[in-house]
């Protein structure tokens, strides 16, 4: 599902390795040297008018390796532009489908670590719900984040909240993680980001990397509050609990 979600980028990097290296034979051809110093070096005038005017037309190394980078550079250029545009309209159907403030908690479906399948539908009315989405099951950052909440497990339950991470590995994957910490709160897979994608998370660093977001839903079903921040880890926890003290 990432390789089709990404196609034109992974595309768009691909095609730049070879780019990258018929630039740096071009460069040496039209700089005279056998230096790989002249690829980091801030001249450009010289390089542009080569790529455009026959300045060694005798030199048939100079003609083939300017022919190789013309040709990359135009398919580098049309990947780049299509990969914009389609960047550009993933973000707007993102937008578009985006969980805000206000918006009713959209129904799913998802196991948990042991297996067992949660209807978010039976849970909305009984608790105020904390869902929060991280990229992946023990990474440092999601690590520090997940014992986080589970040494405040005992504040969340008298606050009537129930606590629920979701990522997109396997069950095993949450299983082994739950295991490993400690967790005693429920982890959900979600392989395919399926409900990721409902929420409207975004990713990070390019697109490769899954956002990591916190939503306060009330005993109505309802986002009263939402936070999102790759790095901060833990103030997803201080955050919830802040809010969760309002209700």
């Amino acid at each position: 599902m990432f390789l089709l979600d990404n196609i034109w980028l992974i595309l768009f990097i691909l095609w730049g390795l070879p780019l990258v290296v018929y630039r740096s034979r071009f460069r040496k051809s039209v700089y005279q040297t056998e230096s790989w110093v002249i690829n980091i070096k801030p001249k450009f005038g010289k390089e542009i008018k080569a790529l455009f005017k026959n300045n060694y037309s005798e030199d048939l190394t100079f003609i083939k390796f300017r022919n190789f980078y013309r040709f990359y550079l135009i398919i580098y250029i049309i990947l780049f532009s299509t990969s914009l545009a389609f960047s550009n309209n993933n973000q707007l159907k993102k937008q578009k489908m985006k969980i805000e403030i206000g918006s009713q908690l959209p129904l799913f479906s998802l196991p948990n670590q042991e297996g067992e399948i949660i209807d978010i539908e039976k849970l909305i009315g009984n608790k105020n719900l904390v869902i929060y989405f991280y990229p992946k099951d023990d990474s440092p950052g999601c690590t520090k984040e997940a014992c986080y909440f589970q040494d405040q497990f005992e504040v969340f339950k008298q606050e009537d909240a129930e606590v629920i991470g979701i990522s997109g590995q396997s069950v095993k994957s949450h299983k082994d993680f739950a295991e490993k910490y400690n967790l005693t709160f429920t982890l959900l897979s979600d392989q395919g980001n399926k409900v990721r994608k409902q929420f409207g998370v975004p990713t990070n660093f390019l697109g490769l990397i899954p956002g990591r977001v916190i939503y306060i839903i009330d005993k109505t079903g309802k986002v009263v509050y939402l936070f999102d921040s790759q790095i901060q880890a833990t103030k997803h926890v201080d955050e919830a609990l802040k809010i969760l003290k309002t209700l």
